[in-house]
């Protein structure tokens, strides 16, 4: 096997590894629901959302901040947000 071949090899390697990335969507949050751009008849519903997002939010924020392991998350995550609704 001559030296070139594995030059070329490592190469090619590298353009896929390179395209495989490339290809790859960064992994984002859900976005914030705006009331604002919802059908008049659908703005009620927007508004519920995005409390219960702004809760969901402020409760993953808790989490994170008490370093919370993540089998121990989504019970942490339940409680607080049960919580949350048993004050209003």
């Amino acid at each position: 096997m001559s030296p070139f071949a594995e030059a070329h090899l490592k190469q090619v390697i590298f353009i896929i590894a390179a395209l495989a990335l490339l290809a790859t969507a960064p992994a984002r949050s859900q976005a914030l629901v705006d009331p604002s751009k919802v059908a008049p008849e659908y703005r009620e519903a927007a508004e519920k959302r995005r409390a219960e997002q702004i809760r969901q939010r402020e409760c993953a924020l808790k989490a994170e901040l008490e370093k919370v392991l993540p089998r121990d998350r989504t019970v942490y995550l339940n409680h607080c947000l049960e919580a949350m609704a048993a004050k209003q």
